[in-house]
């Protein structure tokens, strides 16, 4: 981006906001990240979007690159792969990759405050809290703040803005109002609710603690991911309308009835299950997509202000992650600002509508497919097929999960895959003779 000690503002100091911070600071840059909440450090309660969060290989190398990684390693719990609750409370369980690996569960609150923390060790990194942003001048690069807290407005001028302010982005809104910006928004009918499993009295996990428990359930699921204290955050991912919704479901004993009749296991190790569903908010889902993320070399869009997606990939912190990481590589390569901005948006725009379109498709996956036998049984053909022929095949899940392969490839990888294994689930009694030669040579036959 030219020329260090350039004044750089960095707009949202949420997850990306303030990563992304770490590395431009770390690059040269004088930067003044804003945000309209108060100091999440000094709250008593971390509120807001509490969902757990699912660390994977992009986010990681993210976090190397600004120096925290080993911090934030100690802070997660591997879960090794997905353990699947039917209705009888029967367990089955599916690795996520091989070889031990894992994705990481990880509060959104402790990430949050301990990017933050190393945020301040620098400098040339200055945070602004109770800012909120109004409106932005294009023309001159100005930034219109209220300043919530000393009741007044606040006008700040920098060499460029990063909009890392989030699905509703204020930093987004303003480049909606220019020619040429493609932008888009999709609610789900599905909405989420969070619930919890408490630890048992002395500290420990009630359920297996290395494993992302699903209960899928067609139309709807419940999913619970471990914490450091022993309790299980647990979402359930339900219609927002219609006969079995949150419309529909108003008092205690229809939960109840809901619960018994739906997650019967589950509801043995949640004794706050009515409370905490009447106690808290009931949210939505949306996707957001925008073309170009740059204005010129003045304003560059990032993280969730480029592209929210839902949850069900585990990827939108990772994505968001992955911006910063390929930004703070692309850095040295292009010395003229304008360059880096276009050819920025230009590689990461399709990555995030292909992360947006894998996300939307594992939800389908996660509560109608991943209880199917047929669907079990196609991913241990997978298996079997890629610990054979590593460089022939590499399942979906672990190109975008456990590698850097670009989401826009990724996507048109799986759609092959899926092409390949849809013609082998038709040979007749596949069942019996799924890890015979002739299907590994059939499989091979289709990938060259």
């Amino acid at each position: 981006m030219g020329e260090r000690n350039k004044k750089v503002a960095v707009v949202g100091a949420g997850l990306v906001g303030s990563l992304h911070a770490i590395l431009l600071a770390k690059k040269g840059y004088d930067v003044d990240v804003f945000e309209r909440r108060p100091d999440l450090r000094k709250a008593k309660i971390i509120g807001g979007r509490s969902i757990n969060l699912a660390l994977s290989n992009r986010g990681l190398k993210a976090l190397r690159y600004a120096g925290v990684e080993e911090q934030i390693q100690a802070m997660c719990i591997p879960m090794y792969g997905r353990k699947m609750h039917d209705l009888q409370g029967n367990l089955t369980y599916q690795p996520y990759g091989k070889d031990g690996e894992a994705i990481f569960s990880i509060s959104r609150g402790g990430l949050n405050q301990t990017l933050m923390n190393h945020a301040d060790h620098f400098d040339n990194v200055r945070y602004f809290f109770n800012h909120r942003c109004d409106d932005l001048d294009l023309e001159k690069n100005e930034l219109h703040f209220f300043d919530t807290e000393n009741n007044q407005t606040v006008v700040e001028q920098y060499d460029h803005i990063f909009g890392t302010d989030g699905a509703f982005s204020a930093v987004r809104n303003r480049l909606m109002k220019t020619p040429m910006f493609n932008y888009s928004q999709e609610y789900l009918s599905h909405g989420y609710k969070e619930l919890i499993i408490p630890p048992n009295a002395d500290g420990s996990h009630r359920i297996d603690k290395n494993c992302l428990h699903i209960w899928p359930r067609g139309e709807f699921m419940l999913i619970a991911l471990p914490n450091l204290d022993g309790s299980f955050t647990v979402t359930l991912f339900f219609p927002m309308e219609g006969e079995t919704s949150f419309a529909s479901i108003q008092t205690e004993e229809q939960v109840m009835d809901f619960f018994n009749a739906t997650f019967p296991d589950a509801v043995e190790v949640m004794p706050t299950l009515a409370k905490d569903y009447f106690d808290n908010p009931t949210a939505t889902l949306v996707t957001v997509r925008c073309n170009p993320w740059n204005f010129e070399d003045k304003v560059m869009l990032m993280g969730d202000a480029a592209h929210a997606i839902v949850p069900f990939y585990g990827q939108g912190m990772n994505a968001g992650f992955e911006d910063c990481s390929v930004f703070y590589e692309m850095l040295d390569n292009y010395q003229d600002p304008m360059t880096l901005f276009e050819k920025y948006s230009a590689l990461r725009a399709p990555d995030g509508s292909a992360i947006a379109d894998l996300a939307l498709y594992n939800y389908i996956e996660m509560r109608d497919l991943v209880g199917d036998e047929s669907f079990l049984l196609r991913k241990k053909i997978e298996r079997k097929f890629s610990e054979l022929y590593p460089d022939k095949w590499l399942p979906l899940y672990s190109q975008v999960t456990f590698s850097h392969t670009r989401y826009s490839e990724a996507l048109a990888n799986g759609e092959k895959q899926r092409k390949i294994m849809d013609e082998i689930m038709q040979i007749p009694a596949i069942e019996d003779i799924w890890d015979s030669p002739v299907i590994m040579e059939k499989i091979l036959n289709s990938t060259t």
